[in-house]
């Protein structure tokens, strides 16, 4: 016989959230960095660096590749790590819902012009001064300064 007032009031188990390593490309081409405006959650409407997470046996800078054709159809040369970022996200409540820590690296364009797609709504190329002015995910400003310092570009 079991007792159902105890179950009634049981606490449902806490689901742990874990950090979850993701990589992103700053691409130049020329001046200009390469900037995607994101289409869904999280971050649906800022503008932002292409990136997603990194799968099992891939390195970073094959992820933020990968994921650079993947979203927006463009090629880039890695030049090197521009910044790293943790993206925490809390509801409401203050509850921990995600964590993602965001390897960011410089890339110089290669090829492939940027196309809107799924993940991203739309995309440009802009001055890295101009990126402070844009709706952005948090830090994004100095994460392409940080890039273009390593390109050369400021």
């Amino acid at each position: 016989m079991s007792d159902t007032h105890e179950s009634e009031t049981a606490v449902p188990p806490r689901v742990e959230v874990r950090p979850t390593l993701a990589a992103s490309a700053a691409v130049f081409r020329g001046p200009l960095v390469l900037l995607a405006r994101r289409a869904a959650n999280p971050g649906a409407g800022l503008w932002s660096l292409p990136g997603g997470r990194v799968e099992p046996g891939e390195t970073v800078a094959e992820a933020a590749m990968r994921e650079l054709m993947e979203e927006v159809g463009v090629e880039a040369e890695i030049v090197g790590l521009a910044a790293a970022r943790d993206i925490i996200v809390r509801n409401r409540e203050g509850e921990l819902k995600a964590h993602f820590v965001v390897l960011a690296h410089a890339a110089r364009w290669r090829g492939g012009e940027p196309m809107p797609g799924e993940e991203a709504a739309e995309v440009g190329w802009f001055r890295p001064n101009e990126v402070a002015g844009l709706t952005t995910t948090e830090g994004l400003a100095e994460v392409v300064a940080k890039a273009a310092l390593l390109m050369g570009e400021m």
